[in-house]
């Protein structure tokens, strides 16, 4: 399954045709009719013609009472989803694994990659009226900069300064050559909003919806921009997001008709979905991966003996049959998915071994340090019994641990990067520079494991400014194995995203970022009828 899912995803990224994927399907001994199960349905979904009207109903985990209308505070699917809705970003990260013009209309970067010039689309209008310039852009951008808590200020902590050129265009110095920035403006933090914007209870923005209801962890809904700049999305009237954290009721809600499509199919249910002739699976291999992360600068995890005992104290075969039901590949303790150009291919896979894990524990000199490790039902289904097996595991190589459920509403804002041992995963970045910046990144706020490393911040730097390609993947290898060996977070899997939809649904697709599309899922969908 594991080699199937790699070139389903290649496929996805359109870096080999259906020709070869069924191809290479064949040879694994699968074939053609069991390619549905890795997204195989798209290409046939391409085919129908888009059609106007209706209202799309989504059922969504990733939502909380905590959640707000300000892109710079988005940290789950709810919210990435309405904001793509509300919102535009500069640049779109494509199902193809690259960057398209968006509200930036094109690029181009001077010799170095420190210097970019931005041209951003004329004739574009917010929903209140406003026509969008380049003083909106450069706001919007500055909102991720300085003193803020956005997800995004440890990307932006690359720019140097961001100025206006002329009407539409701008031009952002970095304080390093970056050959992969546009990637960064993919980061679905960074849509854009009106100049001088402070209250975001309204969400004006260019998007193809308006906001009519925000309900925080119960409901958003919205209907069509009637003056939407793109003529080929946002489909149908009205958007209805409807927050189900739990993962049976969410199934449930689809089942009875309540809700079109659903995000985070409980993978225990997918062949009872893929059985039902009124649903359809959309699955995608994916960067996504669940994480246990310690972190490097607290007690008792600044011993590396101890993290290396926990690492080979977890059971990663056991925790994809029993939590994913196979619906994921093998994690080692880096976040590059082996679907990613810059993989490393290099690294050992670690292994359960209750032996190797005494021996570490041992070496550590810590005869029962006191780990409490946080997990919630609201990190993604299955995330607690994860939990649970890595107790079980654990504790059969003397390392003892206390399970702490917490709630699922308030889990990012209470516990995520409060914690010294907390579950979370993360979704992907579009390039791998960005993915270890943003969570291993030495100043990145988001950096849930405190990780400090100078090899490895010289390396980032390094790798972000080569252009030569030839040059620049060892420097990733060579990060990827400095996390795979002292980092303090253990990575298990890699998932599959697990999405579900009414047949009535199409364009509902595949992508190797977040879920539901990468978030796009309300402007590319419609409704058959």
């Amino acid at each position: 399954m594991d080699e199937l899912a790699f070139w389903r995803a290649q496929h996805a990224h359109g870096r080999i045709g259906r020709r070869e994927l069924i191809g290479r399907a064949a040879s694994l001994g699968a074939g053609a009719a069991l390619l549905g199960t890795f997204g195989g349905t798209a290409p046939a979904l391409a085919q129908d013609v888009p059609r106007r009207g209706g209202t799309l109903r989504l059922g969504l985990g990733g939502g909380s009472t905590t959640d707000s209308l300000d892109p710079g505070s988005y940290t789950d699917s709810v919210m990435i989803d309405a904001g793509h809705a509300l919102f535009n970003a500069l640049v779109e990260w494509g199902q193809d694994g690259k960057p398209h013009p968006e509200l930036a209309e094109s690029w181009e970067a001077k010799p170095g990659a420190v210097e970019w010039i931005f041209n951003i689309r004329k004739d574009v209008t917010f929903s209140n009226g406003k026509t969008l310039d380049a003083d909106d852009i450069i706001f919007s951008l500055n909102m991720h900069r300085g003193n803020t808590k956005s997800g995004a200020a440890g990307v932006f902590r690359e720019v140097a300064d961001i100025r206006k050129l002329g009407p539409n265009q701008i031009g952002i110095t970095l304080n390093g050559g970056d050959a992969d920035f546009p990637y960064v403006l993919t980061d679905y933090h960074v849509l854009v909003v009106p100049n001088g914007t402070t209250d975001f209870s309204r969400a004006v923005g260019t998007g193809g919806y308006i906001l009519e209801k925000f309900e925080p962890g119960v409901r958003i809904t919205a209907r069509r921009n009637p003056n939407y700049w793109k003529k080929d999305r946002a489909f149908v009237d009205a958007i209805d997001i409807t927050v189900i954290n739990d993962s049976s009721a969410r199934l449930n809600a689809l089942l009875t008709g309540q809700v079109d499509a659903i995000n985070r199919v409980d993978a225990k249910f997918v062949r009872m979905v893929e059985k039902n002739p009124k649903l359809e699976m959309v699955t995608s291999p994916s960067g996504w991966h669940s994480c246990i992360s310690m972190m490097h600068d607290r007690a008792p995890f600044e011993n590396h003996d101890l993290r290396m005992a926990l690492k080979y104290g977890i059971d990663r075969e056991q925790i994809i049959k029993a939590v994913f039901s196979g619906h994921a590949v093998l994690g080692n303790d880096q976040p590059i998915p082996r679907t990613d150009p810059y993989w490393n291919p290099n690294l050992k896979q670690i292994a359960y071994d209750a032996d190797r894990a005494k021996f570490h524990l041992k070496k550590s000199g810590l005869s029962n340090p006191a780990m409490v490790l946080q997990c919630s039902e609201g990190v993604f289904p299955g995330d607690v019994d994860l939990a649970q097996l890595f107790q079980q595991s654990a504790a059969k190589a003397g390392l003892h641990m206390q399970i702490k459920k917490e709630s699922a509403d308030g889990f990012w804002s209470n516990v995520w990067l409060k914690g010294p041992f907390v579950t979370s995963y993360w979704g992907g970045r579009a390039a791998a520079t960005q993915m270890l910046q943003v969570a291993y990144g030495p100043d990145a706020p988001w950096n849930e494991s405190h990780f400090r490393n100078p090899r490895f911040t010289e390396l980032l730097a390094a790798a972000k400014a080569e252009t030569e390609e030839d040059k620049r993947r060892p420097m990733i290898w060579e990060m990827q194995e400095i996390l795979y060996s002292d980092g303090a977070t253990i990575i298990p899997v890699f998932g599959i995203w697990l999405e579900a939809h009414s047949r009535n649904v199409g364009g509902h697709t595949p992508h190797a970022g977040f879920d539901m599309d990468n978030g796009w899922i309300v402007e590319k969908a419609w409704l058959k009828s």
